[in-house]
């Protein structure tokens, strides 16, 4: 039996995982399930909302959320680029173990458990709306990056990996008109959406690409609420990833920036007035109070230094941008909201990751986790929430290439080549990464690289198909 079939046997008993913290302070299979909605932009900066101190951006409803919600200031992606961070928000398993390394490498493996595959035996219905990334969607026609007539190699869309409602792409589009070449309106993209196996979406598809993922998740909502159903929906936005493109009444919003700022942030408006939207709809469907509603970034922003005129995203004062392990890098916007549960605005300086979502959720329905069958790189948020700690009870280790990283709650370990030399940083009063203080803590370096190391060994395992269960 492999780590699907686990899940789906157990039918709704306990869900089995190790998860250091987790406890089962949440809902019990008797009591009403919270619905779940994970939201998540593309290459959008730690410094890309107004709550952080953009001086440019627009982000009302983002504010809005960080203000009376859970605002996490240490929120980390899995991993400094798109693929392997998605992957991590449906398993809680960090993306060495199953073999997405990169963007546009690997794919979501069958004997992976998802999210959306945990939920449905407990009475979920479940939807994916915007960037899958995880695999290509069709073997008729050329799609995207990666699919290709006849090839099934990396063939691994959302509807195979547990969601009963589709409205997806494998990639990037342009954030409006997305089915249009930017520079050549006449010609496609070459990027389509699909909703099930050769279903190619023609319908509704001009103006903002934001506004049209939401014209679909909003509707999967609000049927789930009117039949009393518990819903998981998977909203991933393309903005604000190349090629960025907003319309004209948010163009004109940044009239005075260059023209690539104009679109950057324009994009990134347009996707925030969707949110409000959102939670409007949750309210008007009287389902807003049950429902956990995450919002993050899947890595740092786009462009090797910030540039209006070239890469507008901001790391702020984080060092690095997309593709580092670097603050910069993986240092994401993080907010939740669960007003059931969560009745006073708060900030969370504890880091927390993209791989907590899992565990999160688990928690929240009750169930316990133990070792069996493989291990979960994230633990569960809501002891931090609900004030029983305010320390991480084991470190967010990261891996992108040759570069590796390990943060706890203070202390950072960084490897720019692979492990044959280490910087270690004090993140609290050093998030620039600016001072190397290895010398000062040579035996806390010395233990963080065994951890790291020992980390490696267990994503080795995974990787060799350790954690699948056998017959």
């Amino acid at each position: 039996m492999d780590r699907r079939n686990f899940l789906k046997g157990m039918g709704v008993m306990a869900v089995s995982f190790a998860v250091p913290g987790c406890s089962n302070a949440g809902f019990s299979k008797q009591n009403k399930r919270p619905n779940i909605i994970l939201c998540m932009t593309d290459d959008q900066g730690w410094g890309d909302t107004g709550y952080n101190g953009n001086q440019y951006v627009k982000t009302p409803n983002l504010d809005l959320m960080a203000k009376t919600g859970v605002r996490f200031d240490r929120f980390y992606s899995a991993a400094p680029v798109c693929s392997p961070t998605r992957g991590s928000c449906i398993t809680g398993r960090h993306p060495y173990r199953y073999g997405i390394f990169f963007a546009n490498a690997g794919h979501m493996k069958k004997e992976e458990m998802t999210l959306a595959e945990v939920l449905k035996p407990l009475g979920y219905t479940t939807g994916h709306f915007g960037k899958w990334h995880m695999g290509t969607l069709t073997t008729k026609i050329k799609d995207a990056n990666r699919g290709k007539p006849g090839d099934a190699s990396h063939y691994s869309p959302p509807w195979e990996n547990g969601f009963d409602t589709c409205f997806s792409t494998e990639s990037k589009v342009p954030t409006y008109d997305p089915m249009k070449n930017p520079e050549e309106p006449e010609k496609p993209y070459g990027t389509y959406y699909w909703q099930g196996p050769d279903q190619m979406v023609k319908e509704n598809l001009d103006g903002d690409d934001s506004r049209i993922i939401m014209d679909r998740a909003i509707p999967f909502m609000q049927k789930a609420a009117k039949n009393n159903q518990p819903f998981f929906m998977v909203i991933w936005f393309h903005s604000p990833h190349l090629p960025v493109v907003a319309g004209a009444q948010y163009h004109q919003m940044y009239k005075d920036l260059p023209e690539h700022g104009r679109n950057f942030f324009g994009c990134i408006t347009a996707m925030d007035k969707q949110m409000g939207r959102l939670r409007t709809e949750l309210e008007n469907s009287d389902v807003a109070n049950d429902t956990m509603l995450f919002f993050c970034s899947d890595n740092g922003p786009e462009g090797k230094k910030y540039d209006l005129e070239n890469a507008a995203g901001s790391a702020k004062n984080l060092r690095g941008r997309k593709r580092s392990l670097y603050e910069g890098g993986i240092r994401v916007p993080g907010i939740m909201l669960w007003p059931a549960k969560i009745s006073s605005s708060m900030i969370i300086d504890t880091p927390c990751g993209t791989v907590d979502y899992f565990p999160t959720v688990m928690d929240a329905l009750g169930y316990t986790l133990n070792n069996d069958p493989g291990p979960i790189d994230g633990q569960s948020l809501l002891p931090f929430i609900y004030g029983k700690t305010k320390l991480r009870t084991a470190p967010l280790c990261f891996q992108s290439q040759k570069q590796l990283a390990l943060t706890d709650n203070r202390l950072k370990l960084y490897s720019k080549d692979g492990g044959k030399t280490y910087e270690l940083y004090d993140i609290v009063k050093d998030p620039a990464e600016a001072t190397d203080i290895s010398a000062d803590f040579p035996e806390e370096k010395a233990r963080y690289i065994q951890q790291l190391n020992q980390w490696q060994q267990s994503c080795k395992a995974s990787l060799d198909g350790r954690d699948y269960l056998e017959q």
